[in-house]
């Protein structure tokens, strides 16, 4: 035998033992008898308050969005029923876990949970034409309707439109484009105005933006232009009520902006509920970009599907607030004077809907005079 074949036969050997060795020391990552089924079955006949406090939703909501996800595709399989793949689904978004630590709680790999977490998002996607729509716009909201101060002279009003910024990951060489005021990286470019986010919107047949008709319209605020649709508040003029007066404002303007914007807080208070039940939307992890537009949309989805529900005890109203508004207390917040671009067409859309304005604040304030 010459030296090259005793070398290799020696290096055969060391490998056995090696793996031998390594194999008797290694430490299985899963050691719990407490598999992810049983984990499935101790949250649905375990406490209810638990169960909303982990899934973010109440059992019989769970229920319903299982029977709906099955009928949009999702089956169960070999190891997992449609209930563990949609709880693993909601822990992440609900809590903002990876996928590695739901993978050691559900005891399953990383790449299973992943994959079933990306078909019950697709699936709670599939759910949005019917679950995200435009308001009735034949209705009064009970909000509006049921509230002296805001009805009559709201009655045309269908809903309030706003923004919010979602942090998100984005290729490095794209972050300064999509880095916004506050140095987040967002989903647009974050630097755009929120009148353009509302213009692509809507001048982009693919999105069919619900355009109220007639005399119908949304409240927004000042960052949008005043225009046929959209009811915005006064510039220049204090909007919120703080710790003092301020004198030498208009009262009229004045009284229809703190209107304006207690009814139009209403979107705000949504946001804040959305983003507190769905923690992931605070920073979404490192998906692709699709993946995280898409999480974003599956959250809007499950939110909506709660807030149509009768068993969820959230309510999005507009606060009723403590002083009377011979005492309005006025701020050193005022709107400014910097309005959105808008085109020619729009102008005249502005002229229509100025009058408008007018006209419903001078029925406010002799209402109130009246009063």
């Amino acid at each position: 035998m010459d030296p090259d074949e005793e070398l290799a036969i020696i290096i055969l050997v060391m490998d056995y033992f090696y793996r031998k060795l390594r194999s008797a020391s290694r430490v299985p990552q899963q050691v719990s008898n407490f598999s992810g089924h049983n984990r499935m079955i101790d949250l649905l006949h375990g406490n209810d308050r638990r169960f909303v406090d982990i899934l973010r939703m109440p059992k019989s909501c769970f229920i319903r969005l299982c029977g709906l996800l099955q009928q949009n595709g999702v089956r169960n399989t070999r190891s997992l029923s449609i209930e563990e793949q949609v709880m693993m689904f909601l822990l992440v978004v609900g809590h903002g876990d990876s996928t590695r630590r739901s993978g050691y709680e559900w005891h399953h790999s990383t790449e299973t949970v992943s994959r079933h977490f990306n078909n019950i998002c697709s699936r709670i996607v599939g759910l949005a034409p019917q679950l995200i729509g435009p308001p009735d716009f034949n209705n009064i909201p009970p909000l509006i309707a049921n509230n002296s101060r805001y009805f009559p002279y709201f009655r045309d009003c269908v809903g309030a439109i706003d923004g919010t910024h979602i942090s998100c990951i984005v290729d490095a060489h794209l972050q300064p484009a999509y880095r916004n005021r506050k140095g987040y990286t967002t989903g647009w470019e974050g630097s755009v105005h929120d009148a353009r986010v509302l213009r692509e919107a809507m001048n982009d047949p693919s999105f069919s933006f619900p355009t109220p008709p007639g005399e119908k319209y949304f409240l927004v605020d000042a960052g949008y232009a005043n225009r046929r649709g959209f009811l915005s508040p006064y510039r220049g003029t204090n909007y919120h009520l703080r710790d003092r007066r301020r004198l030498g404002g208009d009262r009229k303007k004045e009284l229809f902006n703190y209107r304006h914007a207690s009814l139009r807080n209403a979107v705000e208070r949504t946001f804040g509920i959305w983003k507190s039940r769905f923690r992931i939307l605070r920073g979404v992890p490192h998906y692709p970009l699709r993946t995280q537009r898409d999480i974003i949309i599956a959250c809007a989805v499950l939110h909506n599907f709660l807030m149509m529900s009768d068993d969820v005890d959230v309510s999005v109203t507009a606060e009723e607030d403590a002083h009377d508004e011979d005492d309005m207390d006025q701020g050193e917040d005022t709107i400014g004077q910097d309005a959105a671009p808008s085109t020619q067409q729009e102008e005249g859309h502005q002229t229509e809907m100025g009058r408008f304005w007018d006209a419903l604040t001078e029925s406010m304030w002799a209402c109130r005079n009246q009063n």
